[in-house]
């Protein structure tokens, strides 16, 4: 199933960089270098219409906890922007941002959440 409908579900570009945000700060994990790298070429499919990455490809590299937050978010995204708010919301309230072990060994962790302040 092809994912280039994607960047034509969100409210704004505001959003589709918010769930970018999300996407980044709470799923992918460089601890699993492959999981990581699909979640990343997803990331990139939701600002393009040229095909990034398959819905098949993601099922054969994302574990069974991020698939399944991937599939409700592009559910979400062919649903409606308010489908997308409250999928922001459950993976926001759900998970923690990912700590990225380069910044830790650095000291230079950014603080702060992926929500922007309005």
């Amino acid at each position: 199933m092809t994912l280039t409908d994607l960047p034509a579900g969100f409210r704004d570009e505001e959003q589709r960089g918010y769930v970018r945000r999300v996407i980044h700060d709470r799923l992918a994990d460089d601890r699993d270098q492959q999981e990581c790298r699909y979640l990343m070429r997803f990331w990139w499919q939701l600002g393009m219409t040229y095909q990034e990455v398959t819905l098949d490809q993601l099922r054969a590299n994302l574990g069974e906890a991020a698939l399944r937050l991937v599939e409700e978010l592009i559910d979400a995204v062919r649903t409606s922007p308010e489908a997308i708010d409250d999928w922001i919301d459950t993976v926001e309230g759900s998970l923690p941002v990912v700590r990225d072990r380069g910044f830790e060994e650095a000291e230079t962790w950014p603080g702060g959440t992926a929500r922007p302040t309005p």
